[in-house]
């Protein structure tokens, strides 16, 4: 009988609980690493949560920055390195027009920076932000830094503003005055494509009658009258607007924000004097001038049928009458200032004047000169006036003083700017004209205003 034999492994004892530490162990290791590594995550989160606070000021001083920059207006007459130092002057002059007189905006003329210093937006976070503003590129961009800070964290972001060239909205009007207007007799103020080119500017700041409408005068467009404290006198005769005496109150608007007068440049027009008037030798009667000085103290009359051609460059002290037919194409220049007037400097048109456009000389000899259109007559310091018809008149008048009489008038394809605060005078039986359409926003020989504008796709977040 055979017996099979049974194999009988040897045990061995504590494996079990060997085992068993080892799996306590491990889950106990990963307990930890999970524990540590939520730690690390909350504290993470808190940390990113701090940063967005601080990033939020920043965009929230962004967006206060802006307000106060977009749409800001530089005179032309500013020289570019100069336009931050304004920039911050017109900040800071709105800033405390809104009554934040804690907050300063300082200028650094060695850096060409102006800084905004530091603007508390939340007490209880205490989120802040302060901004520094600068050139980018070149004179005609701004960069601006927005630091936006939340306690102990800070977050910088960086945008950039570009200064646009606009026309000056003086020009928007048939007539701009810094002075009163008076109208006496029969005068027609009108616009020949509608009522709105024929609209008339008064600023008035020495004289609370701004405005005074004797006999049978008309202005087909509204009135705007930047004196709050002062009045217009309408005579019943007298109409604005097509209403007529106290029904032509309607269309006067008086404490309208004032508009900036374009400074004028005729400097830039000497480079292109060729020839020079000799007082005694040259002709003053049926005469042909081009591209030609008059030199001070000439004080020339003219008479008879006079062509003026080119630039008719004016040194002052002058005072210079054309008595018969004046043929103008070109533009008279003279070379006086807004801060010095004299009553020896004057110009007067006292018989017909008929201009024409730069644009028409010939190519030859006026190539250059040829672009610079939109004004016809340039004189600060100076006073001008009309006393005869004229069919057109191809371009801006701008003069230290402005009197129509007589029977002038006449198509004006531009706009009448007065300079002086001395009453603007329509006498007679003047009809002017407005044209306004297709003129040049900028008409030769004045600074285009600059206004600010942001530029979005600029915008980068910057590590301090």
């Amino acid at each position: 009988m055979t017996h099979s034999k049974q194999l009988v492994h040897p045990k061995r004892p504590g494996s079990a609980l060997l085992i068993s530490m080892i799996f306590i162990i491990v889950f106990s290791a990963l307990a930890v690493s999970m524990a540590t590594l939520s730690g690390t995550n909350v504290q993470l989160a808190s940390n990113q949560h701090k940063v967005n606070v601080a990033l939020t000021a920043a965009q929230s001083g962004l967006e206060v920055v802006r307000y106060y920059l977009s749409g800001m207006s530089i005179p032309g007459s500013v020289a570019p390195a100069n336009r931050i130092n304004t920039v911050a002057n017109k900040m800071r002059d709105n800033l405390a027009a809104a009554g934040l007189t804690n907050i300063t905006v300082n200028y650094n003329a060695a850096t060409k920076t102006a800084a905004i210093s530091n603007w508390l937006l939340d007490t209880q976070s205490a989120q802040s932000f302060r901004a520094t503003l600068g050139y980018s590129v070149d004179y005609d961009s701004l960069q601006l830094d927005v630091i936006g800070t939340s306690r102990e964290l800070s977050r910088r972001i960086r945008t950039n503003f570009m200064f646009a060239s606009v026309g000056n909205n003086v020009f928007d009007f048939g007539i701009a005055t810094k002075g009163p207007l008076r109208t006496k007799g029969s005068i027609e103020v009108e616009g020949l494509n509608e009522r709105i080119e024929a609209s008339v500017y008064i600023e008035s700041p020495n004289s609370l009658l701004a405005l005074e409408m004797i006999g049978k005068s008309s202005i087909a467009g509204d009135v705007s009258i930047v004196n709050r404290l002062a009045n217009a006198v309408i005579g019943e005769s007298s109409s604005i607007g097509g209403d007529y005496g106290t029904a032509a109150q309607k269309h006067v608007f008086i404490g309208v924000p004032s508009s900036e007068f374009p400074v004028p440049n005729p400097a830039g027009f000497e480079n292109y004097v060729q020839n020079t008037f000799i007082p005694g030798t040259t002709p003053t009667d049926n005469v042909t001038l081009q591209n030609i000085r008059i030199p001070a103290n000439s004080n020339p009359s003219f008479s008879g049928n006079v062509i003026l051609k080119g630039i008719i460059f004016i040194e002052p002290p002058n005072a210079i009458t054309f008595n018969g037919n004046t043929q103008i194409t070109g533009i008279i220049i003279a070379n006086g200032s807004l801060d010095s007037t004299s009553s020896a400097n004057k110009l007067e048109f006292l018989g017909t004047v008929d201009s024409h456009s730069v644009s028409e000389l010939p190519d030859l000899e006026f190539s250059e000169l040829k672009r610079e259109t939109g004004t016809f007559l340039l004189a600060p310091g100076f006073s001008v006036s009309f006393g005869g018809n004229f069919a057109t008149i191809n371009g801006v008048i701008a003069a230290s003083g402005v009197n129509f009489f007589g029977n002038a008038g006449g198509t004006v394809n531009g706009s009448v700017v007065n300079y002086a605060e001395t009453p603007m005078e329509l006498n007679g039986n003047t009809d002017l004209i407005f044209n306004r359409s297709g003129i040049d926003k900028n008409p030769a020989g004045f600074g285009s205003s600059k206004v600010l504008t942001f530029q979005p796709r600029s915008y980068s977040e910057i590590a301090l």
